[in-house]
C-alpha cells in the first residue's frame, strides 16, 4: 500500500502540522527528535471520510515494533488517529527517513502493563493524562508489513 502525499490530510492542529511539515519536508531530519523525544508520522485511512490522515507522535520500541499511545491529552475521547486504526490496520509509518507500510493493534493488557512503563518513561505526562481521564488510554504496537 503506497500512499501519494496529495492524498494526505495533515493534523488540523497548527503546531503539529508544522512539525508534520518540518518531517515531511527534510525526510525526517527535522522532527524526528521533538523536545528530547523521537517521533513518527502515523498515517491512517478516515474511518468516515475514507481519507488519509496523518499525525506525528511520540514512540518508544518493543524489540522491532515501535509503540505510541492513543492518550489525546487525556481527553474523555480516543483520539481519531486511534479509532481510524481499529477499523483499518493497515497503517503507513515514517520513522526518520524511514517510510513503511505496518499493521496497528491495541496491545493486550498483559502488554500494555509493560509497554505503558516504557512510554511513561519516555514522556511522563502518560501517567498524568491517564489520571485526568476515565477511559482506559490505549497502547498501540505497529509491526512492519
Amino acid at each position: 500500500m503506497t500512499v501519494n502525499e496529495t492524498e494526505i490530510v495533515d493534523n488540523p492542529s497548527e503546531w503539529v502540522n508544522e512539525h508534520i511539515r518540518r518531517y515531511v519536508d527534510s525526510d525526517g531530519e527535522n522532527g524526528h527528535d521533538w523536545r528530547g523525544v523521537k517521533t513518527l508520522l502515523l498515517t491512517t485511512l478516515g474511518r468516515k471520510s475514507g481519507q488519509w490522515r496523518r499525525t506525528a507522535l511520540i514512540y518508544g520500541r518493543d524489540d522491532d515494533r515501535f509503540v505510541v499511545v492513543a492518550s489525546k491529552g487525556g481527553a474523555p475521547q480516543h483520539p481519531a488517529w486511534y479509532l481510524n486504526l481499529v477499523d483499518h490496520p493497515q497503517v503507513q509509518v515514517q520513522v526518520g527517513a524511514d517510510k513503511f507500510t505496518a499493521h496497528a493493534r491495541t496491545a493486550s493488557p498483559q502488554q500494555k502493563a509493560k509497554l505503558w512503563s516504557q512510554m511513561a518513561t519516555i514522556w511522563p505526562d502518560y501517567d498524568g493524562y491517564q489520571e485526568r481521564t476515565s477511559r482506559d488510554i490505549p497502547v498501540v504496537i505497529l509491526e512492519r508489513a
